[in-house]
């Protein structure tokens, strides 16, 4: 009889190769062989690898030198810091953009220099640095502009700004086949004496820290920082962790470094607009992970970009008046609240348009919608839902006011957006982005060309596995062997994200002790209790609350899962969080 899944769009598994060497690893590492499996997956075969992954150190961080430019461009921000000239730092309306400039302005905030922080509008403005906003801060009197998280592909925006000010680019976005002609350009794309950085996948708030931490030494006049600046490189690493987080770059190497110390000291942070960030989601004093970032406070300060001005966001995050931290962050969650209902309200629109047009069918590989009614500012929040329910590359399009249609776009696996963007150029007004997100601008009558173009391009790409999502399993194991010191180590390897995902298990032939049972206020969790060989285990599925009505009359189940360690009244036991369940 056929295995069947508890919904219609199953998963994939893809479970990774038994490793050989587990057993030695694991005895190098003093861990369980299931351990040491999840790290091979992670590339982790070397066990002192092994051992600095399981327990990173700030000494694991590279040395700013090393990082291309960073230098120059410290010398050079010294310089101006020194002659008391006039710095703007300009940084893109994500979390990733307003924590790198949070990390620079904090930096030149504690040695008295005159700085001033700007972030383009969303709607009005766009991505990246535009002309009329360098002349009016170079009109305001900036000497020096500094741009994070954007910029290195703005060559032609400097040229055109004139030569009121010098303008240095920290970036970590795709290079150009030609470098702004600027005083430096910091990226860890770039080359330095022809070796490469160690860690090419920085985001803007990691290059901002690094070369936080290389002016800081210019200013102490050696390698050591002083005991002022040693507190505020280790409090900028919480501002580094939410921004490494937030734009999903993978957590391995430092960037698992810079999330962790950060994560550890966000509880007790003292910076203000974060502490109130804190205090509004009330997660103060709490141990916090990746989901914390990701899920609660990344979205409250995504909220302004989205639905208005970033530049609020941004304030709070520069602030030294707790008052006025407050009050933001309240601003903020309410806007948030609002961002969520607007966002709710397009997603059930767009799913209904999805089907209405047949855009879900088997013959289909893509999908373009546009709205008038839409707000450009979530769009791309639901093209990511609209991904997770139909599993095909998404873009939306707001046709607002200006009589321009502003789409963004999120993709699958092995589908690359920005080359499809690239593809089908000739429809569009412009365009950018990277593998699996993109945004676009284009005019309303060239919509259906582009929508065209864009599907036509997808079906000649895009093989009919890879519009069922697939589920990475770690390994196939038992529920003996999930005892609690082998899970314990399995959450050590957190924070979890991309490049490092959670652990997932598969278990085979695992009974029902007792009838699945829906829980919560509105039923749309499912528990049960699985036995396996005199071992039972509890499972936790959410958002799986159907699963208690089709496992009816069922006994023996293949479940997918991730090891957790659950914490109730005062005791902790392993628990399996479901992924995926497959029955006869």
């Amino acid at each position: 009889m056929a295995r069947r899944a508890w919904r219609r769009n199953h998963r994939r598994w893809q479970v990774a190769p038994e490793y050989a060497g587990a057993a030695d690893l694991a005895k190098h590492i003093r861990s369980a062989p299931l351990v040491a499996q999840v790290l091979h997956n992670r590339g982790l075969d070397d066990p002192d690898a092994a051992k600095a992954f399981l327990q990173p150190k700030l000494t694991d961080l590279h040395d700013p030198l090393e990082l291309p430019g960073c230098a120059a461009a410290a010398r050079r921000i010294a310089r101006a810091v020194e002659r008391k000239e006039p710095i703007a730092v300009y940084g893109d309306y994500d979390v990733d953009g307003m924590t790198s400039i949070a990390i620079l302005h904090a930096c030149l905030k504690l040695v008295n220099c005159p700085v001033t922080a700007y972030v383009p509008h969303r709607l009005d403005e766009g991505y990246g640095v535009n002309v009329e906003a360098l002349r009016s801060l170079m009109s305001d009197g900036a000497k020096l502009i500094v741009t994070v998280d954007c910029g290195v592909c703005a060559g032609e925006v400097f040229a055109e700004a004139g030569d009121g000010a010098e303008f240095i680019v920290t970036d970590h976005h795709a290079l150009p086949e030609r470098l702004p002609d600027v005083a430096a350009v910091v990226h860890p794309h770039l080359q330095s004496d022809g070796k490469t950085y160690p860690n090419p996948n920085l985001c803007g708030a990691g290059v901002a820290f690094k070369l936080a931490w290389q002016v800081a030494r210019e200013l102490c006049g050696e390698t050591r920082v002083d005991e002022t600046m040693r507190e505020f490189l280790l409090e900028a690493t919480c501002l580094a962790a939410l921004g490494t987080i937030a734009d999903v770059v993978p957590l391995v190497g430092e960037n698992r470094t810079l999330a962790t110390f950060g994560l550890r000291g966000l509880p007790a942070v003292k910076h203000v607009g974060l502490r109130a960030l804190l205090e509004s989601a009330k997660l103060t004093d709490t141990s916090l992970d990746a989901f914390h970032i990701g899920f609660v406070l990344a979205p409250r300060l995504n909220a302004a970009g989205r639905m208005g001005h970033a530049a609020q966001a941004v304030e709070l995050l520069t602030t030294t008046d707790a008052a006025r931290a407050d009050e933001i962050a309240a601003w903020l969650a309410s806007q948030n609240t609002e961002r969520q209902k607007v966002e709710r309200a397009i997603a059930e629109e767009a799913r209904g348009m999805v089907v209405e047009a047949g855009l879900d069918g088997d013959s289909k590989r893509a999908i373009v919608l546009a709205n008038e009614n839409w707000h450009g500012g979530v769009i791309g929040i639901v093209a990511s839902r609209l991904v997770d329910c139909f599993h095909r590359p998404t873009i939306l399009i707001a046709v607002n006011g200006d009589g321009v249609g502003q789409g963004s776009g999120r993709s699958i696996p092995g589908f690359d957006i920005a080359e499809a963007l690239c593809a089908c150029d000739e429809h569009l007004l412009s365009h950018g982005g990277h593998a699996m997100a993109g945004g676009l601008k284009v005019l309303p009558a060239k919509i259906d060309a582009f929508a065209e173009a864009f599907g036509a391009y997808a079906s000649d790409r895009i093989a009919p596995e890879q519009m069922i999502p697939a589920l990475r399993v770690d390994a196939e194991t038992t529920i003996s062997s999930l005892g609690y010191n082998v899970v314990d180590l399995l959450e050590k390897m957190a924070p979890f994200g991309a490049g490092n995902p959670r652990p997932v298990i598969a278990l085979r032939g695992c009974k029902l002790t007792c009838p699945p049972k829906r829980m919560g206020r509105t039923g749309q969790t499912v528990g049960m209790l699985l036995s396996q060989n005199g071992n039972t285990l509890r499972a936790v599925g959410f958002n799986m609350g159907d699963l208690a009505d089709h496992l009816v009359g069922q006994e023996t189940l293949d479940i997918a899962a991730e090891p957790m360690l659950n914490s109730f009244n005062g005791r902790t036991n392993v628990e399996l969080r479901l992924r995926d369940v497959i029955w006869e």
